[in-house]
């Protein structure tokens, strides 16, 4: 029988989406996102799948030390870098690079001492108004970071699309623009294309492509599926049917009885909820597919099950496999229903949910 809820993590296609990604990207180095527990699939396991990858970015200080402890030997970059000095200590007794976005950062690397020099990813604003220093302020900042003593004269700069997923919108080319103009007399290495950008955005495939959501098989526009850019997706979410019975006309289901039964119905229970990270926010309608046939969501998401009309479905019986997102409904499509975006389904995946890695090679 069928275990309750557990997610498949496709390791094959993560290497498959890296190649996939080095197709689109093919001179540029790849840096690959993959912070936030690597988008919920599983921090260590998707840093195994990506050993000959050129280097590995998290958010967080924790997320480097962990892959570090784990005896990672990747270059890996910080993408929110430090706060303060101490911090700064510890990240460099893991060979970690940070991201330089602050001019408080500025100062404690002038006052650094440590027995290494610090790697540093210079962070320009050219728009999304987040981190990042203000193109007039490029040149002195560049300069402080030079006559650091303990800085890696070797600095990389790079800045951050705030639109790169709407084709239609201009910014990111104004952004490329602004970002081109003001590194053209440096010499160091640069960063622009995050997963829509190394798309959708020729002029931003520079020396590093930033990869993320696409690594997980997904596709960062709103009208694309990850499998119409070549992609597979990675990770797939399974459960059970507990219970199958009949319910009757005028018969409400669920918390509020939001959905009413208008004729005799076969109702099915699936041991799937916002308790697993299934989104509460899910519409009636919402496809589930049972032994691979479609069918509607119906009622209220509740912490521990969903309800789903089997009508279509007279032979389904309690135990039968059921797939909430995977091969044959995309997570995109079931993000869409729940009016949020793929990234929070993925990220939403709570620990009581069994992850089993496969290859399918």
């Amino acid at each position: 029988m069928t275990q309750a809820a557990y997610a498949i993590v496709n390791l094959s296609a993560v290497k498959h989406n890296l190649e996939k990604i080095r197709a689109y990207a093919p001179n540029s180095k790849v840096l690959a996102v993959i912070k936030a527990n690597a988008y919920g699939h599983g921090l260590l396991r998707i840093a195994e799948a990506l050993m000959d990858v050129d280097a590995m970015a998290v958010a967080r200080a924790a997320e480097a030390i962990r892959l570090r402890k784990a005896a990672y030997s990747n270059r890996i970059v910080i993408l929110e870098g430090f706060v303060c000095e101490q911090e700064l200590i510890e990240l460099m007794q893991y060979d970690l690079d940070v991201v330089v976005h602050s001019i408080d950062q500025v100062e404690v690397l002038e006052k650094y001492t440590g027995p290494k020099k610090v790697t540093v990813w210079l962070k320009l604003d050219t728009g999304m108004n987040r981190l990042g220093f203000k193109v007039a302020d490029l040149n002195t900042v560049y300069q402080r970071l030079l006559n650091a003593s303990h800085v890696n004269p070797a600095i990389l700069l790079m800045t951050h699309f705030s639109s790169a997923d709407e084709v239609s919108n201009h910014t990111t080319q104004q952004q490329i623009n602004i970002f081109h103009d003001a590194v053209k007399t440096f010499f160091g290495e640069t960063s622009l294309a995050n997963s829509a950008a190394i798309i959708a955005w020729p002029d931003s495939l520079t020396d590093w492509v930033r990869p993320g959501i696409m690594l997980y098989g997904v596709s960062p526009f709103a009208d694309r599926k990850g499998t119409q850019l070549g992609l597979e997706p990675v990770m797939s979410l399974h459960s059970r049917l507990i219970s199958v019975k009949m319910i009757e006309p005028g018969d409400a289901v669920g918390y509020a009885g939001t959905w009413v039964c208008k004729t005799q119905t076969k109702l099915g229970v699936v041991a799937i909820g916002y308790g697993d990270g299934y989104p509460r926010a899910a519409k009636v309608g919402t496809p589930v597919l049972i032994n691979g046939r479609r069918v509607p969501l119906v009622g209220r998401v509740s912490m521990d099950m969903i309800t789903v009309d089997l009508s279509t479905q007279p032979d389904t019986k309690v135990g039968d496999s059921v797939t909430l997102w995977g091969d044959g409904l995309a997570v995109e499509e079931i993000a869409e229903y729940s009016d949020t975006i793929p990234y929070t389904l993925l990220c939403g995946i709570t620990q009581r949910v069994e992850i089993k890695k496969v290859n399918s090679d």
